[in-house]
């Protein structure tokens, strides 16, 4: 039953790598991962440039140190929030309490949407400061692809995040159904005739 295996009815059993990197839920989450590891690299690789005349370095996106700090920091910490829910779906399966499974989907419901909407902010940073940058700031053209990269993989995070958020809504809908059920059909103790 697709239902119990969302709730506590696998609750225990043993985990099965194969099954659990087949989940469209992990390959978004370790896609994400990859994103983020790909933002905050490229920025902090092949973001800071310097004009021919100067020798301290400024952030490719319009010399706007606060659009580098900003990609760094959260694909830093977007990269982080990726590997603590991989393990979380790793030791999901151990769960054993309904509502104890339920607080940690609607944990992953929060924060996937928070970095859905974090990444669209991000990306219209990066973007507007990328378009606005002048020639002179960086007349050899260093880290141009670096800064792209970074701001189509912000724009790429956005979706990879919502999506798991839609699956997160569709797995909380089957431990409330566990819930519910759990609720409704309670085992009663069993009397032994005398």
């Amino acid at each position: 039953m697709e239902g119990m295996a969302y709730g506590a009815g696998k609750a225990g059993g043993a985990f099965d790598p194969l099954t659990f990197f087949r989940q469209p839920q992990t390959i978004l989450r370790i896609v994400s991962w990859l994103f983020a590891m790909v933002i905050f690299s490229c920025i902090a690789n092949e973001g800071y440039v310097n004009r021919p005349t100067e020798v301290e370095q400024s952030c490719i996106f319009n010399r706007n140190e606060n659009a580098c700090n900003y990609g760094v920091a959260m694909g830093t910490l977007a990269f982080l929030c990726c590997m603590a829910f991989l393990a979380l779906d790793v030791y999901f399966p151990q769960i054993s309490g309904v509502k104890d499974r339920k607080k940690a989907v609607m944990a992953d419901i929060g924060v996937s949407a928070f970095w859905s909407f974090m990444w669209f902010v991000g990306f219209c940073f990066l973007a507007n400061q990328w378009q606005v940058a002048k020639h002179e700031d960086n007349p050899l053209k260093e880290g141009g692809d670096a800064a792209r990269a970074a701001i189509a993989f912000s724009f790429f995070s956005i979706f990879t995040w919502g999506a798991l958020t839609l699956l997160s809504l569709e797995r909380l809908k089957h431990v409330s159904f566990e819930e519910e059920y759990n609720k409704l059909f309670t085992t009663q103790p069993t009397h032994p005739l005398v």
